[in-house]
């Protein structure tokens, strides 16, 4: 899989999503970053739709954390944006279904990377044409061999 990605609709966002559904396993940490309306839950929407999320993926922004069980893998979709710091990630509790699902935190860089030995950082970013863009940026080797395999 290309680790850079021009997304000029927000099918191509949702297909970049379910690609990476596709590269997930049980465990997975990914970390969305990026300016407001980068994409960061269209991209989690295709994620959804990869792992056969039937429920609509929608922000968790004032929920915080929204879990969906019904995909190949659990889904735990997190807004880390009104998060405060460690303290408040460690009162989320994710620890506890981090090793058995997929979870995918908007805003979470800097907050969130000691859940998982690995992660997959992707820095989403908006153009002035309004073309979204994603860089896939791997912390660990287990996501480098996935993403240079795929």
């Amino acid at each position: 899989m290309k680790r850079a990605h021009e997304l000029p609709t927000l099918a191509d966002t949702h297909a970049l999503g379910e690609a990476l559904a596709g590269l997930a396993r049980p465990g997975d940490l990914l970390v969305l970053v990026g300016p407001l309306g980068a994409g960061k839950t269209a991209l989690t929407q295709g994620i959804g739709a990869g792992l056969g999320v039937r429920e609509p993926v929608t922000s968790p922004t004032f929920v915080i954390a929204r879990v969906h069980r019904d995909g190949r893998i659990p889904l735990v979709h997190v807004d880390a944006y009104r998060l405060g710091g460690h303290a408040d990630v460690d009162d989320l509790d994710l620890d506890v279904t981090v090793a058995s699902s997929l979870t995918v935190v908007e805003w979470g860089q800097g907050l969130v990377e000691q859940l998982a030995d690995e992660h997959l950082e992707v820095r989403l970013d908006r153009r002035e044409d309004d073309v979204r863009t994603a860089l896939l940026v791997p912390h660990g080797p287990g996501w480098a061999d996935r993403v240079d395999a795929a």
